[in-house]
């Protein structure tokens, strides 16, 4: 740990204190966590200075998992070691885990009746529009150059094609390395970087059967996010491409409409909206599975953060790794995009529901209003039709 950038320490009751109340009173995106969390440890605390929360913000970026997620672990690792990393992290998910398996719980015993349907029929549009304006900024963030527009690009074709997610995000990657960093070098310094990637599509095939290893839908749930979080680059709401084919149609373990549905559960509840997967796993396996699915999905971002922590800065300076995430950053915009389609589908059912898209856009992109203010609208114009 670099104890020169860190203002002052904290105890383990001070991190799980705060890291809980970040985990319950923070809905939306990972960029409203993030904004809570720079709030709580550098402006209110002063535990880190607004450049090392920014060297860490900038490592998540660059290795796979959730970013708040690993950003409340980075900052853990910082102020109390690894026992701070594992305390940050467990009481940043354990709010929306907990939220979760409520939700689930409510929607498998009454998902199928009037007034459950009345609610996400409601919700479905405005969380639509949440997922649209996320994916607006990370494009205008992402696509700049014409190397990430090549890049997003061929990524959008392959998708609509129906490649295999994880081909085009490797694919992305190798492309980001090749476009932004070895075309640049010399020759030697070339061959090596195609060199040390050529290795990454051969695990391709070991990732996709990884879950069929054991018969046990708790054990499949928890190699198959597993395999997920080793993968899920940047936002949370890369998952959901991700996933999106093995969980409907390979595995059948839920529905379309009820996948659209967990990416709703997932804005709904407070903390990470990758908690969506305790949702998945708690349709599949109950109480076991929900427990399978969250500690798969999360557990290579406590490995990542545990191995990287000591190289943090050195990983921030990384030209290959910027190189990399640049492409890959421009291949998820590609995905993303195929998830909101889908969520579409199913979500505009007719013209109410075209108007409360319509809604949603406004509130997002003219009234700039936080993603948990449409959630909670959606919600309470959901019980409110339910009743009438």
């Amino acid at each position: 740990m670099n104890e020169a950038r860190t203002i002052k320490r904290s105890s383990l009751k001070d991190l799980i204190a705060v890291f809980l109340r970040i985990g319950v009173t923070s809905f939306g995106s990972p960029t409203a966590h993030i904004a809570m969390m720079e709030h709580e440890v550098v402006r209110k605390r002063g535990w880190i200075t607004e450049e090392h929360f920014l060297e860490m913000l900038a490592a998540t970026h660059l290795v796979p998992g959730p970013n708040a997620s690993e950003l409340a672990m980075h900052i853990g690792y910082v102020q109390a070691g690894y026992p701070g990393l594992i305390a940050a992290g467990t009481s940043f998910i354990l709010p929306s885990f907990v939220a979760t398996v409520a939700v689930a719980a409510l929607y498998v015993r009454y998902g199928s009746l009037p007034q459950t349907a009345a609610i996400f029929y409601i919700l479905n549009p405005l969380v639509l529009a949440i997922v649209i304006n996320t994916v607006w900024n990370i494009g205008k963030t992402s696509l700049q150059g014409w190397q990430s527009v090549l890049i997003f690009g061929l990524a959008l074709v392959a998708s609509f094609l129906g490649i295999n997610e994880l081909i085009i995000l490797f694919g992305s990657a190798i492309l980001g390395l090749l476009l932004y960093h070895t075309l640049t070098k010399p020759p030697e310094k070339v061959a090596f970087s195609i060199f040390s990637l050529a290795p990454l599509p051969l695990l391709i095939p070991f990732l996709q059967q990884s879950a069929n290893w054991l018969q046990s839908k708790v054990a499949q749930l928890f190699l198959y996010f597993l395999r997920t979080g080793a993968v899920l680059f940047g936002s949370a709401l890369v998952l959901f491409p991700l996933i999106k084919d093995d969980v409907v149609t390979r595995f059948g373990w839920l529905s379309l409409p009820q996948l659209v549905d967990a990416i709703a559960v997932g804005q709904m509840t407070p903390g990470p909206v990758s908690s969506a997967v305790t949702f998945i796993g708690y349709m599949v396996a109950g109480l076991p599975g929900a427990i399978a699915a969250t500690i798969g999905l999360f557990l290579p971002s406590f490995l990542i953060v545990m191995a990287l922590g000591p190289l943090l800065a050195h990983l921030s300076k990384s030209l290959i790794a910027k190189a990399i995430l640049k492409g890959v950053n421009a291949g998820v915009v590609a995905m993303l995009i195929s998830i909101v389609i889908t969520m579409g589908k199913n979500a505009l059912v007719d013209v109410w529901t075209a108007l409360l898209l319509a809604a949603g856009l406004a509130g997002m992109f003219l009234l700039k209003l936080e993603p948990y203010w449409l959630v909670l609208a959606g919600i309470v114009i959901g019980i409110a039709t339910a009743l009438l």
